[in-house]
């Protein structure tokens, strides 16, 4: 944003400090407006014909920004993959174990990434890494939904949850 003596145009439009138009001045005139009231001049619509000058404190309009933002950050939500590995010949207990932890971090808000690596010839039968990740999805969907389905990645085949009460 350009201020004060870094504005070029010959000509401006002038809004005054409480937002009335001053109409078109030339910028040495608007600079001398905003001087006589001790505050900044402003472009804040350089395309416009002519550029649009406000009169305005800077530094104040600044620090609000910069406060605006710093709020907006705060109200982000953050959400991570958290990643579980299965494998094709998993055993009851260990699929257990896996899913309540799946469980828990889709009860955080995280999303889960249920994945199955192929180690040797077990890649010639996928519908079994299929039929892994399908079991693990019904028993995950009271507190998730599938966000991709199943799918082969190279050696691996993952597929995505996330959590159902995203919108809290």
């Amino acid at each position: 944003m350009m201020i004060n003596e870094q504005i070029r145009a010959r000509e401006v439009r002038l809004v005054g400090a409480n937002g009335d138009q001053l109409g078109i001045k030339s910028r040495q005139e608007a600079m001398e407006i905003a001087a006589q009231v001790n505050l900044d001049l402003v472009m804040v619509a350089p395309t416009a014909k002519p550029p649009v000058c406000r009169i305005m404190d800077y530094g104040k309009f600044r620090f609000e920004q910069q406060k605006k933002e710093k709020e907006a950050r705060k109200n982000q939500k953050i959400i991570s993959i958290k990643e579980v590995r299965l494998s094709p010949t998993i055993d009851e207990h260990d699929f257990d174990t896996k899913l309540r932890n799946a469980i828990k971090f889709l009860e955080k808000g995280d999303k889960v990434k249920a994945s199955i690596r192929f180690k040797g010839r077990a890649i010639t039968h996928k519908e079994i890494g299929q039929r892994v990740l399908d079991r693990f999805s019904e028993a995950c969907k009271e507190v998730s939904t599938v966000e991709s389905a199943p799918r082969m990645d190279g050696r691996s085949m993952f597929l995505v949850l996330a959590p159902k009460n995203e919108s809290k």
